[in-house]
């Protein structure tokens, strides 16, 4: 073990990456509840979703170990499961079919762009202002799904205001039945809830746990408030336990499930379909792009982040990062283990798997290699056994987590020049607009065209990079051709 894993060489030993990989489990095992939680609202089967993401973790994160050797670990990420469901399939209508066919397309380009110096360009080209107000903009959005999934916000439209109702022009004497979408305008108003609903109630309790447990720095906060907040939930009647089962049979059915969404990104409503509109060519493009872009810097800043600071990867590794082709460093094979991660998730039923950065937790409780991997992987293997519950979570216990998330995403804000306004304006649209416009990728629009209009403005667009600028262009077209449609 320690010849294959070089354990002396990095300075560690097998019971210090035991504990490691223990630490990193517990700060991101959440994933196996939030993330069947957000990508069920496509019509998923929640259980199927569940499975899907332990395998994809389990997969994903083996590879990172075993063939990277790094102390990493991955699982569908947050922020982009978000934007599969509120942006790909509710806003831009794609089924949750051809959603998973575009997240295994989006694993193939990272591959690519990570076997060739594709990699080097694209890094190159974003501007670091932008990449931190990307990510800290994401945290935002994910914030807002959790204080919407928590109901503690509600939202009042006067006839006035509305536009429509059930895709049909609204008119104020009109009577409508089954009304399952309204389209109102800027007279929109955001109050708070009067907390008279149990779910909230609940929602607020697992916050005020979560804060306590994370100040504290307690170990395995975030599950350890998804349990208790469960728990709560019983006498609440928000958790209904009629269906609960422990039997082998319910992780049978969650395996029946698991047959609804493995392999449909590639049937007559994934990647069969998906293609058949020429139309909506564009928007498939500009699709996979937002995807890979999201995926690819989430990626690169963890390990930059990470790795500089704990000496995982050297010096050598980093300039390879922008000089090298193939796998000729740690960080090229941690690169393409991420890439071919993202593949595997969507063949198995679920969104853009990527490496997370409460890895940071593990390596500093010392882990050092591969072996911290292997043992994060095998402990989220185990928690197949819980499948038959894992349905009884209820939103109440999950949208704390996404909200606290969030807040903990927002640090990358406090790299961005505020004071320059030329770094101010377009990290300000980016990031913002993402809840704004609950739409992950109209931040990344909007934060690209200001920057390209800056430049153009100070007579400095010589100074932008080329693939920005025809990233910018698409982002336009593509919103000429929705509004055309």
């Amino acid at each position: 073990m320690d010849k294959f894993f070089k354990l002396k060489e990095n300075g560690t030993t097998v019971s210090t990456e035991i504990i490691a990989g223990l630490t990193t489990f517990f700060a991101m095992s959440y994933i196996i509840f939030v993330n069947p939680a957000i990508l069920s609202a496509t019509g998923m089967p929640s259980q199927a979703v569940f499975l899907a993401t332990i395998i994809a973790t389990v997969i994903g994160t083996l590879v990172m170990g075993l063939f990277a050797n790094v102390p990493y670990a991955q699982a569908p990420g947050m922020g982009l499961n978000a934007f599969f469901t509120y942006t790909v399939v509710f806003a831009l209508g794609f089924s949750w079919e051809q959603a998973l066919a575009l997240v295994f397309i989006c694993g193939l380009l990272n591959i690519f762009i990570t076997i060739t110096k594709i990699r080097k360009s694209i890094i190159k080209a974003i501007p670091e202002s932008l990449q931190n107000a990307i990510s800290g903009g994401i945290g935002i959005f994910i914030a807002y799904i959790g204080v919407k999934g928590a109901n503690i916000i509600q939202f009042t439209s006067e006839a006035a205001n509305i536009i429509s109702i059930n895709n049909q022009q609204f008119i104020a004497d009109g009577t409508y039945s089954s009304i399952f979408s309204v389209v109102t305008n800027g007279g929109i108003i955001p109050a708070l809830v009067d907390f008279t609903n149990p779910s909230t109630q609940l929602a607020l309790i697992g916050l005020v746990i979560l804060i306590i447990l994370i100040v504290l720095k307690v170990k395995g906060a975030i599950l350890i408030s998804i349990i208790l907040t469960t728990i709560i939930g019983i006498p609440f009647n928000v958790v209904d336990l009629s269906n609960l089962s422990i039997s082998s049979s319910g992780i049978s059915n969650a395996f029946g499930d698991l047959g609804i969404t493995f392999g449909a990104a590639f049937g007559p409503k994934g990647m069969m379909s998906l293609f058949s509109d020429p139309s909506r060519m564009p928007l498939v493009i500009m699709t996979i792009f937002a995807f890979s872009l999201s995926d690819t810097f989430d990626t690169i800043g963890t390990f930059i982040g990470t790795g500089r600071r704990s000496g995982i990867f050297s010096e050598e590794d980093q300039k390879s990062l922008e000089t090298s082709t193939g796998f000729k460093s740690k960080m090229d094979k941690a690169l393409f283990a991420d890439a071919i991660a993202t593949s595997i998730g969507a063949i198995f039923g679920t969104s853009n798997t990527t490496t997370y950065v409460e890895s940071a937790a593990g390596i500093g409780a010392g882990g050092r290699t591969g072996l911290t991997s292997v043992v994060t992987a095998l402990l989220f293997l185990a928690c197949i056994l819980i499948t038959p519950i894992a349905g009884i979570v209820p939103s109440a216990a999950t949208s704390p987590v996404l909200i606290i998330v969030g807040v903990m995403m927002l640090s990358s804000f406090t790299k961005i020049n505020w004071e320059n306004l030329e770094e101010a304006i377009p990290s300000f649209f980016a990031s913002v607009f993402m809840g704004l416009a609950y739409s992950i990728s109209y931040g990344i629009a909007a934060g690209f065209i200001t920057f390209c209009l800056i430049k153009l403005c100070k007579g400095r667009l010589n100074e932008v990079h080329p693939i920005l600028i025809v990233s910018t262009l698409l982002f336009i077209l593509n919103f000429i051709i929705l509004a055309i449609l």
